[in-house]
This record gives C-alpha cells, structure tokens and sequence, in this order.
C-alpha cells in the first residue's frame, strides 16, 4: 500500500521542550501521543514523509509544494535556536505530484515560495520524528533515512483539497515509494475565555466534530464542516486533515484518537489512521463521490429556501455574466416592499467559505431596494477591486448575503457598541470613511470590528476628529 500511516497531529511550539522550558508538561497527554505516532512512523520506516501545514505558503486558488533538494529551520522565532531540522526533498516525488496535478487540471505545483525555510508547522512534528528514530538508533536498529514532501493548504474547496490528497496516493503507487502523510493542524483557537484568542461555543463544537471524525475514520464531516462554524471557531487544520482524507481515499483503516486538550484555549487532537488494505479495495470510503452527492444536495436546497433578496441579487449577477449585461427589466413576482422601499444595502458572494465579493451603499442611491440589489449585485461579483470579476463557471458555486441598512446614528464611543447587532461606520477628515456589517463570522469583538473598518478607510482610530456611527441591518440569505 502507498500510504502505509496517516496522523493528524498539532503544532504548538510550545511543546517543544526549548521552547517551553517545562510548560510542555501541561498538555503531557499530547506529548505522550505524539511520541507514539512518532514512534508508529519510525518503526514502518516510510521512504517518504508527506506534510501539510497550514503555515507553509497559502494562496486562495492554488496548493503549494515546497521546490528544491531540501530545506531547514530551526525554532529562533520562539527562542530555541539550537533545535530545528534539516531535510532532504524527495524531488522526484514532488515531480510526480507536479504532473498529475496538470494531467488532472488541480491548481498545484511549486510556483510562488514565499518562504523557504521549513515552518512551525513542519518542525513541530518532525522535532518528534527525529526523537523516535533517535530511539530505535540506540536500540540498535539503524532505520533507513526518509525524505520529505512539504505542502500547504489553500482557499480551493473541500472536494479539491481531497483530491490533492488522492495525488499523494496515486504519485506514490506509481513510484512505489512507501509515505507516512502527517496533517499537521491545530483544532479550534477559541474553546476558552482566557485563552489568547478568547471564546466561541463553535469553538467545542468544532472540536467536537473533528475529534469524532479522526478518532472513528469517517472522514467525510472533515468536508462537509459548515464554514461559518469553522471561521468561528478559528480552526486551523481542517484543509489539512481534507488532504490526508484524499491520501487515504478508498482505503480501508482503523482509527484512533489518541488524545484531545485545550489548556491554552486551543485545541490540540492527535489522532492515527492505519490501512488495513490496500487502496482502492474499499469503494465505500469513495469520499470525492460522497462530498459531490451532499454539495449538490445543499447547493439544491440553497437555491430552493432562499430568500427573494438574495434570488434576486443572484439572478441579476448571473444574468450579467452570462452576457446579458445589466438587468434591465426586474421579475415580476418580487415582493411589493423591494418596489416601495428605499434603503442601502450590501450584497456579500462567497465561495468555498471564502469571500468572493462584497459592495453596497450605505444610504439609497437608486429608485427603490430593487434596483439598489440589482446594482450592488454586479459590483460586488464584477467591479470589488480586492477580486477578478466572477467567471460563468464560478456561479453554481456562489453563496449570496443581502443586508439591508437601518439609518446611520452617531455615537459617542465604543460602549454604545455590539459586533453582532450593531454594524459601524468610522469617518475622518478628508472623505475618509470604513464601514463593517455586524455579526460576521471571524469578528468577535467591537475593538476587532473597529479596527478592520478604520483601516478600509485608511483612518488612524487615535487621530483627532473621528467619528463613530452604528446601524442595524436586516440580514437575507
């Protein structure tokens, strides 16, 4: 079998005893599992060492691979200089993966490396890795060496982290290389209110979810994780574990979590998957197939329950990029209040759970709400500088919000202030104006929300002469 072990394992320098000069004691458990995943590694003795990690480069539309014959790094930035790895490439392996991604027409390859030395995400399981083979080494038992592949995640969808997965599969039978795949990625950041990144109760929700999958082997909730719940949560391995689920594709395995903690806020789960036959002779475990049964099942349902707003902001963008240029007559069955009404509004487009567009007015600019979405519709799909404009074959993929605007109101700081109720507009001298909707996924407090809005309007919170204003919104989707 190609991938003879797979482990989903965190990343917490602090578990590195240079670097947590004895608090690594207070998460034992996850040393204790981490040795033994190691040591599980160690004793198959993999030619090849597959790792994803969430902080190797990251781009929204392509998966990156690590070029070159190796690379090194060492914990500097956490205060441990002395420890650190150096590893060879296995450059004909990453070849392999190069050109099946082109054959398969998957965005992948080695183009665009941002930082060559090898990241926390890396060094963290290769730290326990050197230590188990170290151990056999003593024991008398020279293993053979191993080489590594480094890859990171992207903003591709569920289905095409998978599939990066099943690359690894299918480049290592064809090279008969035996792999080890470590998907290195920590749970939730924010299961605790003292932790550094607060709390969310989609945070041990989050956990929850991933623990259950990893620990019994149905991997195919690591796919269909709801996004928004994810972005709450602010998880931080979940593409990766995606890419070692697409490594073990149609294989079967047992699965075991062998342990869970978040002492400091952040979840941290270490769990083993074993093939226990070789790929391809367990069709059931098809999970590319699964995944494309429930996308198309939820897309299905979206277009059925959604609301009329969001019908019609998705009919006027797809209408013009399909060619039809602006919509010029509105359908005949919207509701009266679009007709009657006047009021700003904000059309937000995501993909794959990643923004794709946003733009609206605060105040009406148009003859009623209508014509306001139908306008707003378009520029955020075509004309939000941040994005390309929407291609055709992207609109069956694209999720709609409409937010409606109450009337602006000024106030006197941030206690009148609520993230989730309230939006807000920071002004300033010269036309300098950032606004932010309320309740967004990722934007937990007012100081969060207020900054992301004063620096969309290039604004300094602590210069002289700001102004704060509050809105309600009626949210669509």
């Amino acid at each position: 079998m190609p991938v003879v072990i797979a482990v989903a394992v965190p990343h917490p320098p602090l578990i590195v005893p240079g670097v947590g000069h004895g608090r690594e004691r207070e998460v034992q458990a996850t040393v204790d599992a981490y040795r033994e995943v190691a040591r599980r590694i160690a004793a198959l003795e993999p030619e090849t060492v597959v790792v994803s990690s969430p902080h190797t480069a990251m781009y929204l539309d392509y998966l990156h691979i690590a070029p070159g014959s190796g690379a090194r790094g060492t914990f500097a930035q956490f205060g441990d200089p002395a420890d650190g790895s150096r590893v060879t490439y296995d450059e004909e392996l990453v070849a392999e993966l190069e050109r099946l991604a082109r054959e398969e027409g998957l965005p992948a390859g080695t183009r665009g490396e941002r930082e060559h030395d090898l990241d926390w995400g890396v060094l963290v399981p290769l730290h326990f890795l050197q230590e188990a083979y170290a151990e056999l080494r003593e024991a008398g038992r020279e293993p053979a060496p191993y080489r590594v592949v480094r890859m990171g995640i992207s903003g591709l969808s569920p289905l095409e982290h998978y599939r990066m997965g099943q690359l690894v599969q299918r480049a290592a039978e064809r090279l008969e290389r035996r792999v080890a795949y470590v998907a290195s990625g920590d749970l939730s950041h924010k299961l605790s209110p003292d932790g550094p990144y607060g709390y969310s109760p989609d945070g041990p929700a989050f956990d929850e979810l991933a623990c259950e999958a990893l620990g019994s082997g149905d991997l195919l909730p690591l796919l269909t994780a709801d996004p928004g719940l994810c972005e709450r949560a602010a998880e931080c391995g979940l593409r990766s574990f995606q890419i070692m689920a697409g490594a073990l594709d149609r294989t079967p395995v047992t699965a075991e979590l062998l342990s869970h903690e978040g002492p400091f806020g952040v979840g941290y789960g270490v769990a083993v998957l074993s093939p226990t036959g070789p790929a391809g002779s367990a069709p059931e475990r098809a999970l590319d197939e699964a995944y494309e049964r429930w996308h198309a099942d939820d897309m299905a349902r979206r277009r059925r329950d959604e609301d009329p707003l969001v019908a019609l902001a998705r009919a006027s963008l797809e209408h013009r990029v399909r060619g039809g240029g602006r919509m010029a007559r509105l359908p005949g069955d919207l509701p009266g209040e679009l007709l009657s009404r006047r009021a700003g509004a904000f059309v937000s487009i995501t993909k794959n759970g990643q923004l794709r567009g946003c733009i609206g007015t605060i105040a009406p600019t148009r003859a009623n709400l209508a014509e306001e979405i139908v306008e707003n519709a378009v520029s955020a799909g075509c004309h939000d500088p941040r994005f390309s404009p929407v291609r055709e074959d992207e609109l069956p993929e694209l999720v709609y919000d409409v937010d409606v605007l109450g009337e602006p109101e000024p106030v006197d700081g941030p206690e009148q202030l609520d993230c989730r109720r309230y939006g807000v507009i920071v002004s300033a001298s010269r036309g300098r104006r950032g606004i932010l909707l309320p309740d967004l996924d990722g934007v937990d407090t007012v100081d969060e929300q207020l900054r992301i809005a004063a620096r969309k309007g290039g604004i300094d919170l602590d210069e002289p002469g700001v102004r704060l204003e509050r809105f309600v919104v009626e949210r669509h989707r």
